[in-house]
C-alpha cells in the first residue's frame, strides 16, 4: 500500500477555500488547513468554517514578517496600503516551510483565476508562486484545469481531470458545488484585510509617516476611533460610541492618559506619545468638541493618567471637529 498523500491548505473560511478542501479531499488526500493572524486580519472565519467541515487548523501569527512587506512591499501596494502579491507569496513561503518541515507532498489554495483582477489574473498568480519559493509545490484546484500543469499533478499525487476550470467574479459554480458537497454555511464574500480599507490604510500611512516602527498596540488601535495627531510625536483617539469607547480603554499604556468629560456625556479620548503631557489641553478641548457640551459653553474634561487625574475646563468648540486633521 502507498504512501497516503497529504496536503496544506491556505485557509481563509472563505466559499473558495472551503470548496478548495472538498475538492482535494474528494480524491483521498488528507488535508490540513492553515490560515495566518496579523494586526490587519484575523482567523475567526478560519476557525469557524475548519469546525464545520471538520479539518485541522494551524494558525501562524506572522505580523514581524508581514508588516515588514506591508512598510516595503517589492512588487507595490493595490489601490491602498495592501501588498496583495508579497502579501500571497510571504504566505505560500511560510506554507511551503511548513510543508516540508511536517512532510506534507503539497500546497493548495482557494484562489480563482481572474476573480480578482488584480491579484488573481494569470500573471500574479505567476509571480506569487514564483516569489514564494515554491512554486512547484502550489496547487490551485478550482482553475487548475486553466493553469500550467504542477508537480502534484506530474506525480500523479492529484488527478488533473478532477479538479475544475471555474475562473471569472461569478460565484454560480462555487454556490452549485457547495450544494453538491452539502456545504450549507459560508460567509458572503468580502475583503477581510483591513489594508484594502481606504480609512484604516489613511490611518496606517499617517502612522508610519511619524514612525516607521510603531508599537504592536499602535497597530491595533487603528481599527478603532478617530485619530488626531497632536504633534510629531502624540496622537488623541476619539472613541465614536460606547462599544469603542470601552475597547479604547483596554490600549491604555504607561505614560498615556484618559480624557472624559465631566456633567456631560462624551467619548473616551486615549492621548499617548512622548510629549503628550505637552498636548493636554489641545487634546481636552478635542474631547469636549466631541461631547454633548454645548458650543461655546464651559466643559470640564477629566485627565487620568495611573492614578493621578487631573481638570482642565475649556470653552466646547465644536468647529475643532473641523479645524483638527482627524482620519
Amino acid at each position: 500500500m502507498g504512501k497516503a498523500v497529504r496536503a496544506i491548505g491556505l485557509f481563509s473560511g472563505g466559499l473558495d477555500s472551503i470548496l478548495a478542501v472538498k475538492v482535494i479531499q474528494s480524491q483521498g488526500i488528507e488535508v490540513i488547513g492553515l490560515a495566518f493572524v496579523s494586526p490587519f486580519f484575523n482567523a475567526y472565519l478560519a476557525q469557524k468554517a475548519a469546525k464545520e467541515i471538520d479539518i485541522a487548523l494551524i494558525i501562524e501569527d506572522f505580523t514581524k514578517d508581514h508588516f515588514q512587506i506591508v512598510k516595503d512591499p517589492p512588487h507595490g501596494y493595490g489601490k491602498t496600503m495592501n501588498p496583495c502579491i508579497d502579501c500571497h507569496a510571504l504566505m505560500f513561503k511560510m506554507a511551503g516551510e511548513l510543508m516540508q518541515k511536517k512532510g506534507f507532498d503539497f500546497i493548495f489554495t482557494g484562489e480563482v483565476l481572474n476573480e480578482r483582477p488584480m491579484s488573481q489574473n494569470r500573471q500574479s498568480l505567476q509571480v506569487v508562486a514564483r516569489a514564494s519559493g515554491f512554486e512547484k509545490y502550489i496547487l490551485r484546484p478550482l482553475s487548475a484545469k486553466l493553469l500550467e500543469v504542477t508537480e502534484p499533478e506530474e506525480k500523479r499525487l492529484v488527478d488533473r481531470q478532477a479538479l475544475l476550470d471555474i475562473q471569472g467574479r461569478s460565484r454560480k459554480r462555487q454556490i452549485s458545488l457547495a450544494q453538491e458537497f452539502k456545504v450549507q454555511e459560508y460567509p458572503n464574500p468580502a475583503g477581510g484585510c483591513l489594508l484594502t480599507d481606504k480609512s484604516f490604510s489613511n490611518k496606517l500611512r499617517e502612522l508610519l509617516e511619524h514612525n516607521i516602527d510603531p508599537a504592536y498596540f499602535e497597530l491595533k488601535l487603528l481599527r478603532f476611533g478617530r485619530h488626531v495627531r497632536l504633534s510629531k510625536y502624540s496622537k488623541l483617539v476619539v472613541g465614536r460610541d460606547q462599544i469603542e469607547n470601552g475597547i479604547i480603554e483596554k490600549f491604555i499604556i504607561e505614560n498615556s492618559f484618559v480624557l472624559r468629560t465631566e456633567a456631560v456625556p462624551g467619548p473616551v479620548c486615549l492621548l499617548f506619545g512622548n510629549d503628550a503631557r505637552e498636548c493636554l489641553e489641545a487634546a481636552a478641548g478635542i474631547c469636549a468638541s466631541y461631547s454633548d457640551a454645548k458650543d461655546e459653553e464651559p466643559c470640564i474634561v477629566r485627565c487620568e493618567q495611573a492614578d493621578k487625574e487631573r481638570k482642565i475646563t475649556v470653552t466646547c468648540d465644536k468647529d475643532l471637529r473641523k479645524k483638527t486633521r482627524i482620519n
